[in-house]
């Protein structure tokens, strides 16, 4: 990149008349960015529309666009710290960057192209616009007055009508096909090529979606550990995390929440609570979520200081709309030397939504799944300028792309899975999704 003067936001408190779901809500659905994301994490909603700048990544390399020009980076075999060089160029003060990482960057952040196609496997922007919305105050940065005038009457407007859901029934197909690729992969870890494998499905959707809309009803009838709604250059989501994959202070505390485990939630409190015991209590459930955290736990090892490790909570039950998990949560201190990139390429992606040991599950994955995953199972995250990185599961959404829209949902297979179990499994988590699907 050429040098540049430095470009700043400026800055505009404004009180909401409204929740911020609604807010966010009415700037998505303003008109005034073609490309957005939206963040919630911790009480707190982001909204960044339009680029200023971006970084993207592939299997020819990194790149960033913005005020002081573009630079390419060819593939050195080290895309992440690619990223983060180019991102500590970025002329920007007191910049957030947002956007995804695709399932498939696992198999090349090591530096392995082999198994990577074309697709775009890391976006990140920095937004024209940010918002960001807590405590009752929507604190406007935008880099351009005009905008910032904009912004503030979009927060003003009228918030869209409520969508009416039009529910799809996950159980309808898929069943036949799904259960003989679990039982393939029995098969595989019986034969001890691997301990443990998330397999997918994909639902398509016959008819479009009203994403915005979708996301507000969802929202309201799920608790995620973090939602999003999200549209860059033409690949769109709307999800209800139900887990972070990483999340790295500002002072290097690494935190990471392994979910594994499940039991569906219904309507009837009792019938819950004998889910929620036999969840406990479950010998597959059980050894599955364990696993899930000895490898997470020796993954972020790789990047903590010595000694700083430690499970703080062991298998709690947390409910995730219409499931209930085991939940466990890990924390560290980055060691010197490391950044949160670090920490985020040494779990990427979450051993929940891959696998032990994970190459192997890997190769299972792309032998029984008929499609790259992309966003599924990969990772929405924001990053600021100061190292503080977040980092979500991207589970529990509705997809659209080229047109098309659908659902996907996977879930653990063990030695000890049943194919039946695993894809009724599929269908609880899918129904965190389907119940609330807007029509466009």
């Amino acid at each position: 990149m050429t040098s540049a003067t430095t470009t700043l936001y400026l800055e505009h408190d404004v009180p909401l008349a409204t929740d911020p779901l609604a807010a966010v809500a009415q700037l998505a659905s303003s008109g005034l960015h073609e490309d957005y994301v939206l963040y919630e994490r911790n009480g707190e909603w982001s909204f960044a529309g339009g680029v200023l700048a971006e970084v993207c990544l592939d299997r020819s390399g990194a790149r960033i666009r913005g005020p002081e020009g573009e630079t390419l980076l060819p593939w050195d075999g080290a895309p992440l710290r690619q990223i983060q060089s180019l991102l500590a160029e970025l002329a920007v003060a007191d910049w957030r960057a947002y956007g995804w990482a695709a399932f498939e960057l696992a198999y090349a952040k090591g530096g392995d192209r082999t198994t990577v196609g074309d697709q775009r496997l890391l976006h990140l922007v920095v937004p024209e616009t940010e918002v960001r919305l807590k405590n009752g105050v929507a604190r406007v940065r935008c880099t351009d007055p005009k905008a910032l005038e904009r912004t503030v009457a979009a927060l003003a407007g009228p918030s869209p009508a409520p969508g009416r859901p039009n529910p799809v029934n996950v159980r309808q197909t898929g069943a036949e096909e799904y259960q003989q690729a679990v039982a393939l992969a029995i098969e595989e870890i019986h034969d001890h090529k691997l301990q443990k494998v998330i397999l997918s499905r994909v639902l398509p959707l016959g008819h479009d979606v009203d994403l915005v809309g979708t996301y507000v009803a969802g929202r309201r009838g799920n608790n995620p550990a973090r939602s999003f709604l999200l549209r860059l250059d033409g690949i769109e989501a709307a999800g209800f995390s139900p887990e972070i994959v990483v999340s790295v202070s500002r002072d290097g505390r690494v935190v990471s929440q392994p979910l594994a485990g499940t039991r569906a939630v219904t309507s009837d409190p009792e019938l819950n609570r004998r889910l929620r015991s036999e969840l406990l209590a479950d010998p597959k459930e059980v050894f599955e979520h364990a696993i899930s955290v000895r490898i997470a736990l020796d993954e972020l090892e790789a990047v903590c200081r010595p000694g700083s490790m430690a499970v703080e909570e062991f298998m709690a039950v947390r409910e995730r709309g219409t499931v209930q998990h085991l939940a466990s949560r890990i924390a560290g201190k980055l060691a010197e030397g490391h950044s949160a990139w670090d920490a985020f390429g040494a779990v990427f992606p979450a051993v929940t939504a891959s696998g032990v040991p994970k190459d192997a599950a890997y190769a299972t994955i792309r032998n029984h799944e008929s499609r790259a995953r992309g966003l599924y199972s990969g990772a929405v995250l924001t990053v600021d300028q100061d190292g503080f990185l977040d980092a979500a599961l991207i589970l529990r959404a509705v997809y659209r792309h080229a047109g098309t829209a659908w659902l996907q949902a996977g879930a653990g297979i063990v030695s000890q899975s049943r194919p039946v179990r695993e894809f009724e499994e599929t269908c609880e988590k899918l129904d965190s999704v389907a119940r609330f699907l807007v029509s466009a």
